[in-house]
C-alpha cells in the first residue's frame, strides 16, 4: 500500500522575480498542515533562494497562533539573505491578531496583491 501524496498546501507563482504565494487551505489550524506550510515557505527562501516573496492570505479565514510563528520565521529567514516578505490580503479578524501580537510591526502588510506589488 502506498502512502497518500501529500497535498499542496500553497501554490506559488512567479511574477517577475517574485514569488506570489496564495495559501490553499481557508483554515490554517492544524499543526501538521502548518508544519508543512512552513517547509514549503522555508524551502523557497532556502532552497530557491527567493529573496523576494509575497504572501496573499486572502483565501485563508483562520489562522492559528503556531502559525503566525513560521512567518515569523520565514520572515527572519527572508532578512537574513537581505530580502523583503510582504503580507496582504489579511481578513480583518486575522489583523486583530496581528495588532494584538504587535506583529503588524515586524510584517510589512498591504490591503491587495497589487499593493504588495508596487513595494518592490
Amino acid at each position: 500500500m502506498t502512502p497518500q501524496p501529500r497535498r499542496k498546501r500553497l501554490e506559488v507563482e512567479d511574477v517577475g522575480d517574485v514569488a506570489v504565494v496564495h495559501f490553499v487551505d481557508k483554515k490554517i489550524l492544524e499543526e501538521q498542515n502548518i508544519q508543512v506550510i512552513g517547509e514549503e515557505l522555508f524551502r523557497l527562501v532556502d532552497e530557491n533562494k527567493r529573496e523576494k516573496m509575497v504572501l496573499n492570505f486572502s483565501n485563508v479565514e483562520f489562522l492559528s497562533s503556531a502559525a503566525l510563528g513560521k512567518l515569523v520565521t520565514l520572515e527572519r529567514k527572508v532578512k537574513a539573505i537581505h530580502g523583503k516578505l510582504i503580507l496582504c490580503g489579511i481578513s480583518k479578524s486575522i489583523q486583530e491578531v496581528f495588532k494584538i501580537t504587535k506583529l503588524d510591526r515586524i510584517f510589512i502588510i498591504r490591503e491587495t496583491e497589487q499593493m504588495a506589488m508596487q513595494e518592490f
